[in-house]
């Protein structure tokens, strides 16, 4: 008999909750569990009773297209609704669409202007966006003492990529004074959120002891996480590491698989790595002809010992074979260095 009044009350309850709740409530639970169609039911009662946040949702949902048919038409139409009320997630939202041009010509003045209003009331992504637009020179001159001032007001709400970039601009002295200090710091705090570039470039500080003390495991460490998502120079890196064994046991053919996934993003000096690497049969057979493939692409991307050790390589080949390492070049440039070896 209890259990069964308790579940008559826990029922009564539950049904009291939900005659309790507002649209804009019943629209968020509906979206929370997957349930688009009714959410966008329930968000619109309330938008058009002038819901700021109902509003906002509503546009989200035309702008990812659920529950409705995707418009961004529609979206900014809500949006522009919601950011007129003061409401900072929807003045962040049509900046955005400003910025990009969806629903709207691009503009980004006009972007600026919402950014700077959502920035006013601590909206931190705002305060990133508007560094951005400064760093760049979008839609205002470009200015990078005020890129650093938002970056740096971004940054100490958490967001990893005003950190990333606060390090980026301490490092090479923009808006800033250089400080290879503050380089590493604001480095570290990215890298620790997940951040690739920020490992890489913090991974590349302790290899050359800038800033911190110099440490080939804490690099190689740093380094490692970066190369997992595909971070160019820390492939290079890592490559290099392998290669001298510094912070890692001492292995060519770990080195040639680094430079080898460095080369086929580009890096010049990954691709003059692997070249020497052919050269000298070291983690791959030894073959003049690959090694001149490299050394040729690495001094087409501006490399200076690609092109010395090119001219070298040059000299032990016969003309035919040179015209034919050149021709391996240009066939991996059009594959852009995929499947090159």
């Amino acid at each position: 008999m209890k259990k069964l009044l308790l579940t008559v009350i826990t029922a009564l309850l539950l049904t009291a909750a939900t005659a309790w709740a507002g649209p804009l409530e019943n629209g968020a639970a509906a979206d929370s569990r997957g349930d688009y169609t009714e959410a966008v039911k329930w968000y619109r009662q309330a938008a058009d009773q002038a819901d700021a946040k109902a509003q906002n949702s509503l546009g989200a949902m035309y702008y990812n297209g659920r529950g409705v048919t995707q418009s961004y038409d529609e979206a900014v139409k809500w949006y522009r609704l919601a950011a007129a009320q003061g409401l900072a997630d929807a003045q962040i939202r049509l900046g955005l669409v400003y910025e990009q041009g969806r629903g709207v010509p691009q503009d980004y003045a006009e972007a600026v202007k919402w950014f700077r209003m959502a920035a006013a009331q601590g909206n931190a992504v705002a305060q990133d966006s508007l560094g951005v637009m400064y760093y760049g020179g979008q839609g205002v001159t470009r200015d990078y003492g005020e890129a650093a001032k938002w970056y740096r007001l971004a940054a100490a709400q958490g967001v990893s990529s005003s950190q990333n970039s606060l390090g980026f601009m301490y490092e090479h002295g923009q808006g800033v004074a250089q400080d290879d200090a503050e380089t590493a710091r604001w480095y570290r705090m990215a890298a620790e959120q997940g951040v690739g570039s920020a490992q890489a470039s913090l991974g590349l500080m302790y290899q050359q002891g800038r800033g911190v003390a110099q440490d080939d495991t804490e690099a190689v460490r740093w380094l490692r996480l970066a190369a997992a998502q595909g971070i160019a120079s820390a492939q290079n890196g890592l490559g290099f590491m392998s290669e001298q064994g510094r912070g890692t046991a001492q292995d060519d053919g770990e080195a040639v698989k680094w430079y080898r996934l460095a080369a086929a993003q580009g890096v010049a000096s990954a691709q003059d790595s692997l070249g020497r690497k052919y050269l000298n049969g070291e983690g791959v057979t030894q073959d003049n002809l690959r090694a001149d493939m490299w050394f040729n692409l690495a001094s087409v991307s501006g490399d200076a010992d690609g092109a010395k050790n090119r001219d070298s390589v040059a000299g032990q080949m016969t003309p035919q074979q040179v015209a034919q390492a050149q021709k391996m070049a240009r066939d991996c440039q059009q594959r852009r260095f995929k499947g090159c070896d």
